[in-house]
Parts: structure tokens; sequence; C-alpha cells
């Protein structure tokens, strides 16, 4: 294997795939990334077995084709460090070689025939979804999912669809977020499912491949695993097992007593400044709404108390409801600082709901007021 590579190119390439391979683990080879060289291009491979990436590398000029393990550690250390424009790499598969202007280095390497296959997208019949879309699916989701739970599947974001939406939810528990849009089926491609949870980390890992000025990703879903295809990349992920739980349930039909609209910015602002007295054991925070202002009022002995008012539309009936400012901040950041959204309350000890007018949805319950 011989190729001229554009050092920049390659490094942004190999810094895409290097956090799917793990720093650790039984099988050494996993540890190490491949570089799959074929006559019209090349393409980097990582995996660990559950996520597995393939990546499309921009500015290689094939002399020879063939394939390399490379170190991922050694050999990202040389992207980074070398001032190179351009470098020369080659492999007898024992040894790799990379040559620059005043610089070269042989790295001892595993066999590329020892390497793990890492699924292709070769799926005749697929869902599409619009790049932008997809990416505001998990950031609106993935922060309320629950990596530790032994109880459901809530380590991961629950993909359905129906051919023309497609519906991602997050949830902990204590709180469940849900994002919706359009979905276009090519072809007759297997439906999500109920079982159609992809691990948290795998959707990092989707969020960070897809570019903003990507048009289309394309999703295929198997039995067990799902693949998701970029312009340069394409993603493999086992799915969860386990058994997530009814979040339709969750948006409850019920008599609203209060309607309300609130600006994103400012209420963020008020919900951080009352949160400054909060700590691990008092984490509630009261929120009071009624006569036009909203006030949040937090509590802790040892360390003090806020008192923070907001102006707001609502004159209506006062209700007051305690919840965890860390979950109400953690909405607020996904959502555009110049934007409102809707909050629906019945009553102080059931689920506020908030909404957006782009289809997004988020939950979360109320804490006890005698904390």
């Amino acid at each position: 294997m011989k190729i001229t590579a554009n050092r920049e190119k390659l490094l942004h390439a190999f810094q895409s795939v290097a956090p799917v391979a793990p720093v650790r683990s039984p099988k050494v080879i996993l540890q190490n990334i491949k570089l799959d060289v074929a006559d019209n291009g090349a393409t980097l491979m990582a995996t660990d077995l559950e996520v597995g990436i393939r990546y499309v590398v921009e500015g290689i000029d094939v002399e020879a084709p063939g394939a390399v393990v490379l170190p991922t550690g050694r050999f990202g250390s040389i992207l980074r460090e070398s001032t190179d424009e351009s470098f020369r790499l080659e492999s007898d598969g024992q040894t790799a070689t990379v040559k620059g202007e005043r610089s070269k280095f042989n790295l001892p390497v595993t066999s590329p025939g020892d390497y793990p296959p890492v699924p292709s997208f070769d799926e005749s019949a697929f869902f599409e979804v619009p790049a932008r879309l997809l990416k505001e699916l998990i950031r609106r989701t993935l922060f309320a999912t629950d990596n530790e739970s032994s109880r459901y599947a809530l380590g991961g974001v629950k993909l359905e669809g129906d051919g023309e939406k497609v519906i991602a939810i997050g949830t902990d528990g204590r709180r469940l977020a849900k994002m919706e849009g359009p979905l276009h089926a090519a072809g007759e491609p297997a439906g999500f499912g109920e079982a159609t949870i992809v691990p948290s980390r795998s959707m990092q890992l989707i969020e960070r491949t897809v570019m903003d000025d990507d048009a289309e990703v394309q999703i295929a879903v198997r039995p067990n695993e799902v693949l998701v295809k970029t312009p340069r990349a394409t993603i493999y992920s086992r799915l969860l097992e386990g058994r997530f739980p009814g979040w339709r349930e969750v948006f409850p039909s019920r008599t609203v007593s209060a309607n309300i609209e609130l600006p994103v910015g400012p209420f963020a602002a008020a919900v951080r400044q009352a949160a400054i007295v909060t700590s691990d054991e008092s984490r509630g925070v009261d929120f009071t709404f009624g006569d036009g202002t909203l006030v949040l009022a937090g509590k802790t002995a040892d360390v003090g108390q806020s008192h923070v008012e907001l102006p707001i539309g609502y004159t209506g009936a006062s209700i007051t409801i305690t919840l965890d400012p860390k979950f109400v901040g953690e909405f607020l950041k996904v959502l555009d600082p110049e934007k409102t959204f809707t909050l629906d309350l019945a009553d102080g000890d059931s689920a506020a709901v908030c909404s957006t007018d782009d289809g997004y949805g988020y939950v979360v319950m109320p804490l006890a007021r005698d904390r």
C-alpha cells in the first residue's frame, strides 16, 4: 500500500473515527484504526464491535492499493504534530512508514486481515432524514437519557417512524424529551418497530459526524442494529436491548390550569440565578406563576436563599411548582434564546409540559415541596 495524503484532510478524518477505537480492549487490534485503500480512494475504519464507523478520506493520491492497521495514539500524534502540507504513507503489512519533508516515522503494525469487518451501507431501501433535522433530533433528546439505569433501556434515544414522520425520544424516568420531523422512505425499508433504541454513545458519534451542509442522511434498520449514512461516512451501531417506557402516556391528556408563553433567554437567566443557592441535597426551586410575574425562589439551609422575578404574560390564578433547575436549564440550552416556548401546568403536583412550535416537547416531573 502506498499513498500521498493531504495531512489536514487525513487528520480531520482520523479525528472523526478515533473516538470509536477503545483505549483498552481484550482484542488489542480494536485499539487501532484501519486504513483501506482502493484504486479510487481511501476509507478509515474503527470499531469496538458495538459501534463502528467508515469514513471516506479526501485528498488522497493512490500509488498502490492495500490496507494498513494504524496505532491510534501514535499515528494521531504524527498527524497533529507535523507541519507538512502532505506526506507519503506506505506499508508492507508489518511496518508503516510515514515520510514528511524533514521527518520519517516507522511504526510496527498488525496484519490488516485480522481487523474485524465494519459494515458498509449496501441497502436498497432506507429512510431519509434532513441532516439538520437529525442533528436537532439528537441534540434535543440525548441530554435526557440515563446511561446508569438498569431497569429500562434508558441509555439511548428511541426512534419511531411511519414513512412520513420520525420521532426521537429520550428519558431518564424523571423527565422526557421528544422531537419529531419529516421522514421520507426510499423503497420499502424495514420499520423502526418497538425496539429501535440507539445507544447514547452512538448518537453522539452520529451528531458529530453529520455536517450542517449535508443534505440528506440515510437510515436503515436491521434486526438488532442500525446503519446511518452521510455523504462521507457510514456509522454502524448495535441497538440497546430492553424495554423502553410507554412515553406517550407521559404527555397527559388533562385539563390545563395555565398555558404560559415564556421567553427562552430571560427565563434561562432567571433559572440560573435562582439555582445559585441550590445543592445536591436541596435541588428544588419554587416556580410561582401569577399576576403577570414569575417568581423563582430557592432555599438551602447552609447556602442561603434566592428570589428572582421575571415579568410574564400570564395573569391567571397563582400556581406554584417545584422543579429541578438543572432539568429546566438543560431543556432551555437546546432552544434558540431569541424564541419562546409554551409551558402547560395543571397544578403543582403534576408534570410540567413544555412545547415549541417546531415539534419539540419536554416533560419534567415536579419535586416534593417539603424538601
